[in-house]
């Protein structure tokens, strides 16, 4: 018998795996998991009643065009019908972005540290990653990341706000970038996290995209909407690219479910705001405690603080953990901390506090 094994893409090789937020242990002392972003709050009213009611047909396809959902989302945002696509989280869409417009030989650009799945869905589709380092204040360093475009480049992620630093680009320095690269070259605004914006100077994407052919504004439902479970996410493009995207989608990647929440979710605005405006004063109380402690953290736009740590990172997220909530670590750099519920939040100061002395 043969010994030779299938041959697999060597573009492959060496690529990193996605690490998810480590929960928090059935038995272990760490009963808060702050490690994933997601939202503390249960399902908005009436979603949960939505999927339900579309659990008991899950024998059958979803609508592959999500229909319903186009529809809401166009409503909602003010954008044509043509101008949407979804996929599985905008995670999901990202692939589909590169997949539309890198393979081998091609660059995509992105700040360093941003969010971790750039560098995989880069490397997956053949292209090289260009990673421009953030500032020292942890922000986009645009000015570098203009410097870094070539004949080659493709595709440029810009997170904002920027996961896992939380920091923002401002409207003027967002615009002077957009205005300065090529119009052939897509300029992605990943809005992940844009519900937790409360800083007046940032723009909101989706303005930003009417009038620029190579902007393309991605969303999710997982975060500020609470539906991280169910995988949906969209983008804002105009048509060529949002064509593109349709084309790329697994086919009925949506499940009837994630559709029909998604827009029962859009329907309970003023419960989802309420929700919202808790997680930002909760994020005001963490940020502040922390800076009282002596620690020195960005201001954060997003549902989670980060806080720089270099080599002590592990150590850290050890103290967390032993104190009772899981943290996401990024060795020999930093930790990034969802805000969750006011009692995981009490625990993580004083996990913070007493590692503080210790230094």
């Amino acid at each position: 018998m043969s010994e030779k094994t299938p041959k697999l893409r060597a573009a492959l090789d060496g690529i990193p795996t996605y690490k998810p937020g480590r929960p928090a242990a059935a038995d272990g002392p760490a009963a808060y998991k702050l490690s994933s972003n997601e939202n503390p709050y249960p399902p908005l009213p009436g979603v949960l009643e939505s999927a339900v009611s579309a659990a008991g047909s899950f024998n059958r396809y979803p609508d592959m065009a999500c229909t319903g959902l186009m529809a809401e989302l166009s409503e909602h945002f003010s954008v044509p019908v043509e101008h949407l696509a979804t996929g599985t989280g905008s995670v999901g869409v990202a692939q589909q972005l590169i997949q539309s417009t890198a393979g081998p030989g091609d660059e995509v650009i992105y700040a360093w540290r941003s969010f971790e799945a750039y560098p995989i869905i880069t490397q997956v589709s053949g292209a090289s990653s260009v990673k421009v380092p953030l500032t020292s204040g942890e922000v986009h360093d645009l000015d570098a990341m203009l410097a870094a475009i070539t004949d080659r480049t493709r595709l440029i992620f810009v997170c904002n706000p920027n996961n896992p630093t939380g920091t923002v680009v401002r409207r003027a320095e967002l615009e002077s970038f957009l205005d300065r690269v090529p119009s052939d070259v897509l300029v992605v605004l990943d809005e992940a996290y844009r519900e937790f914006i409360r800083d007046p100077e940032v723009p909101d994407g989706i303005e930003i995209y009417r009038d620029r052919p190579n902007v393309c504004v991605l969303r999710t439902f997982s975060k500020a909407y609470g539906l991280a479970g169910l995988r949906v996410g969209f983008a804002v493009a105009h048509e060529p690219v949002a064509a593109a995207l349709r084309k790329t989608a697994v086919p009925f990647g949506v499940s009837q479910l994630a559709q029909d929440a998604a827009v029962a979710s859009l329907r309970s605005e003023a419960a989802l705001l309420e929700r919202v405006d808790s997680l930002v004063t909760e994020r005001a109380r963490v940020y502040e405690g922390l800076v009282g402690q002596g620690w020195t953290v960005p201001e954060s736009q997003a549902n989670f603080v980060w806080l720089r740590l270099g080599d002590r990172t592990t150590d850290f997220a050890a103290a967390c953990e032993r104190a009772g909530v899981v943290v996401r670590p990024f060795a020999g750099e930093g930790v990034r901390v969802t805000i969750g519920e006011s009692a995981a939040m009490d625990l993580f100061l004083e996990a913070a506090e007493e590692f503080r002395k210790a230094l």
